[in-house]
């Protein structure tokens, strides 16, 4: 029972004292939120009387910018009113000018149109080359001339005479001068270049072009050694008169003669016919020659064998002769036989290679002919692919076309002449050999005949 009391005692003492400790915290809070409403009361009051400080100042900021804003308004109207009368009077005095110049205006019309055409021919001339700053007074002059401001001076209008008159003594000029130009690789190095009046540019054993911006560059490909092999005895010559090739008309002459194609392209043309039909002809050429050579040996040895009264076996006439002084004693029939096929034996020798040139000069143009086939239809593929619009397109098929012909051709003719004079040439020695075979038989039968008379 005591046990019970006790803690009934201990827990109401315990109650009493949280509840006090609360209670004592609860106005610890109450004071501080007081203290804070009143700490904050005079904030805001402060704030307030600071915010109608800065109401005031603001309003006569916004009344003195309104009166800046009038003051440039009223500015705004008296220079708008100046520009219209500004704009009145130059208006004016433009028409004053009309009037003061009258014809003086078409006149630097003329002067314009004239200058600006002088510019664009210095401008592109060989003669501006190694005549530096010509076209600043040019520039000058079209400037003033466009200008209806300024007039140009009388000295500045002395340019353009002057000008046009250096291009005129400059064009019958030969200067030789170092310049950098641009290489084919693209890099710049001097060079001696010479000037040929306004026609090219030529120097180290090439030719040189004027570019559109004035740079001086070296041609993509030179032309034939027949025109270059002339330029360093030209520029070595100081006196007198040397030859060189030039363009009278400034290049374009020039871009057509190295735009021709070289043999090895011409001949890549043609294709694999082409080749073909090209090394066909040079056998034909090799045989024919090889046989001419030999006929024409084998002619002399005959001829040396008529003036001789031996037979001798190194030429075809003389083993005839020495069939017939094996044969001396059997009739004439027999003779004749022996003779005949002494004389088909060297027959083959002297008609060797006849036939299968022959043959190439007959067949070189059918071959030409089937490139001409081969490179119509290559044309007419581009065609039904690109249709007609691109020309280069179809270049390959049309050249094709034509140039195995020209190949064609170019075997068959020479071919056949070589062929008719080789074949005149061995007809020409087998004739020989016929003919002493023939007065042989004729002695021969002679010779029986007389004997049977007897």
């Amino acid at each position: 029972m005591k046990k019970i009391l006790t803690s009934a005692a201990a827990l109401v003492i315990g109650f009493s004292t949280l509840a006090n400790a609360q209670t004592a915290d609860m106005n610890t809070l109450l004071n501080k939120v007081r203290e804070g409403r009143v700490s904050e009361s005079a904030e805001h009051k402060a704030r307030e009387a600071d915010f109608l400080k800065r109401k005031s100042e603001q309003a006569q900021l916004l009344e003195k910018e309104k009166q800046t804003q009038a003051s440039l308004e009223r500015e705004s109207t008296r220079l708008e009113e100046t520009r219209r009368a500004n704009e009145a009077e130059i208006t004016r005095q433009i028409e004053v000018q009309r009037e003061r110049l009258g014809q003086l205006q078409e006149l630097f019309g003329v002067l314009q149109q004239a200058a600006g055409d002088a510019k664009a021919t210095i401008k592109s001339s060989h003669v501006t080359i190694d005549n530096a700053d010509r076209l600043g007074e040019i520039d000058t002059l079209v400037a003033k001339a466009s200008d209806s401001s300024e007039l140009p001076t009388l000295a500045e209008i002395r340019a353009w005479p002057t000008q046009m008159i250096t291009e005129m003594i400059g064009s019958g000029q030969v200067v030789t001068f170092p310049h950098e130009v641009r290489t084919v690789e693209g890099n710049m190095t001097s060079v001696n270049l010479t000037r040929i009046g306004d026609f090219g540019l030529v120097g180290d054993n090439k030719y040189y072009i004027l570019k559109d911006d004035g740079v001086v560059e070296e041609l993509q490909r030179q032309p034939s050694s027949r025109f270059t092999d002339t330029i360093s005895s030209f520029q070595a010559t100081h006196t007198g008169v040397a030859a060189v090739g030039i363009d009278p008309s400034r290049g374009q002459l020039l871009n057509l003669e190295i735009q021709k194609p070289t043999l090895p392209e011409y001949l890549a043309q043609g294709g694999f016919i082409g080749y073909l039909t090209l090394t066909l002809g040079a056998i034909a050429v090799l045989m024919a020659v090889i046989q001419w050579l030999y006929l024409t040996l084998v002619h002399g040895k005959v001829k040396r064998q008529i003036r001789s009264g031996e037979a001798n076996t190194n030429n075809p006439l003389g083993r005839v002769l020495s069939v017939y002084e094996a044969n001396k004693n059997v009739d004439v029939e027999t003779l004749e036989l022996k003779l005949d096929e002494a004389i088909l034996k060297e027959t083959p020798a002297l008609e060797r290679f006849l036939t299968l040139i022959k043959l190439i000069s007959a067949v070189a143009p059918l071959f030409g002919l089937l490139g001409t086939v081969t490179g119509m239809i290559e044309t007419f593929q581009a065609i039904t692919l690109f249709g007609t619009g691109d020309p280069s397109m179809m270049a390959s098929g049309i050249s094709a076309a034509l140039m195995t012909t020209v190949e064609g051709l170019v075997v068959a003719i020479p071919t056949l002449l070589l062929h008719s004079f080789v074949a005149g040439t061995s007809k020409s020695v087998i004739h020989v050999l016929e003919e002493q075979s023939a007065g042989i038989i004729a002695v021969h039968a002679e010779k029986e005949h007389g004997h049977a008379g007897a």
